[in-house]
């Protein structure tokens, strides 16, 4: 027997004696510690020369691997003998892991409707909703939006053959606007609420899809300014997206159930290929993206409504959910939202537990 077989059958046999963890690291220090001897064998080979290291080198490595190979496997016949000891005298094992099951995930689009709950709540709002095949009454007629309006031409409806109560077709709604019809029109006024659910176009690409998520704004009292909404708008956009840095821009335009109308634009930045709201869109390195519109709601509709528009007056304001969803935890195309991909879900998804909170943040993942 050789040399290295003599150090290799040694050192196994002491391991293989070795009575408890404590014993059996300090065999692993003697052997293959910087000062083992296992190590110094390696340390010997840039003494030799090449003919003599070529021919010693492979032996003291598998010495070495056999003899690390050893010390694990008894290592891990103790801690196993070690848990079958403890779960005998043990009736009930609490530490143990419970056993890896398949676990789902939220779907970003249901994680960013909760955190828009929480931040509206803690604003006062309160959360409507209403039928998704609606009346063209509700989804046009009571919005500013007759029949022979121009704006209709703005929306690929969906129709349906069926005929509405009030006149005209049924529908898939194009917005959840005509929630805000019939809280008005059920409750009266004042009214604050949010508006969130699924909404249907006519219209597929990488940034729309026919089904999408949208949700609305509405607020209905006396004295109502444009002031209102533009705090309003600024005090859910910085807790939304976790930033104090956030800077809005009110450009004028037009929506036939407000008046005045105005586009919301915030400031971004390009950082590592994705952008980034925050600062001034007139700041070096940043721009203006387009992001909501809002407006004074325009007399007509609080006449729809069944409200006198000389009492009260209010704000409104609609976005999209899922690209509010984009924005915030990059994603780049809107059609991986409802592929059903379950590697997208596990990467994007949420855990049931990561519920949204002012105080520990909105978006915190677990």
């Amino acid at each position: 027997m050789t040399e290295l077989e003599q150090m290799k059958a040694g050192a196994c046999a002491r391991i293989d004696a070795a009575q408890d963890l404590a014993a059996l690291e300090a065999l692993r220090v003697e052997f293959l510690g910087k000062q083992g001897s296992i190590s110094g064998l390696l340390k010997t080979l840039g003494k030799m020369s090449p003919e003599e290291r070529q021919e010693k080198a492979p032996k003291i490595q598998a010495l070495r691997q056999d003899v690390a190979d050893a010390l694990a496997a008894r290592k891990a016949a103790m801690e196993e003998a070690e848990l079958e000891q403890r779960l005998a005298q043990e009736t009930l094992d609490l530490s143990l892991p419970a056993p890896d099951m398949p676990r789902g995930t939220v779907h970003p689009v249901s994680q960013v409707m909760d955190e828009l709950a929480e931040i509206f709540a803690d604003l006062g709002f309160s959360v409507a909703t209403g039928p998704e095949i609606e009346d063209d009454w509700y989804n046009f007629t009571a919005l500013n939006m007759p029949e022979s309006h121009p704006a209709r031409a703005m929306h690929d409806t969906f129709y349906f053959p069926d005929q509405a109560p009030r006149g005209g077709r049924m529908l898939l709604r194009t917005h959840t606007s005509p929630v805000q019809i019939r809280t008005m029109t059920e409750k009266g006024a004042p009214v604050r609420i949010i508006a969130p659910g699924r909404v249907y176009r006519s219209d597929s690409d990488a940034t729309h899809t026919p089904m999408f998520h949208q949700i609305e704004g509405l607020v209905i009292d006396r004295d109502i300014h444009l002031g209102h909404l533009k705090w309003t708008l600024e005090t859910f956009l910085k807790a939304f997206f976790e930033r104090e840095d956030i800077v809005l821009r009110l450009r004028p335009s037009y929506f036939p159930f407000t008046e005045p109308s105005v586009e919301v634009d915030v400031g971004f930045a390009i950082e590592n290929g994705k952008r980034v709201l925050g600062g001034s869109g007139d700041e070096p390195g940043h721009g203006w993206m387009e992001l909501l519109g809002s407006g004074m709601v325009n007399r007509r509709v609080i006449e729809f409504s069944g409200l006198d528009p000389d009492e009260w007056q209010g704000f409104a304001f609609g976005l999209g959910v899922d690209r509010l969803a984009m924005l915030k935890y990059g994603m780049d195309d809107l059609r991986a939202f409802f592929d059903g991909d379950v590697r997208w879900l596990q990467h994007y998804g949420f855990s049931p537990f990561d519920q949204p909170t002012l105080s520990g943040g909105v978006g915190a993942r677990a």
